[in-house]
């Protein structure tokens, strides 16, 4: 049975506010994933695993390293 956790982290990334630069828009137009802002310096996308994937690798692709 899978942990909490471990699907928290299939379903969402959290980086840095300012890490996503212009990228945000792009993002949100490529992808069916919802980005929001929790706190000031914080900034979590949600998806399905698929769309975290895919996410996951379009921000590698331009240079932002996930935790």
């Amino acid at each position: 049975m899978p942990t909490p956790a471990s699907l928290r982290d299939s379903t969402q990334i959290e980086l840095p506010a300012d890490s996503l630069g212009g990228l945000r828009k792009q993002i949100e137009a490529e992808y069916t994933v919802t980005i929001f802002q929790p706190e000031p310096r914080l900034c979590r996308i949600v998806g399905s695993p698929v769309e975290i994937k895919a996410v996951s690798a379009f921000l590698s692709r331009h240079g932002i390293s996930l935790p």
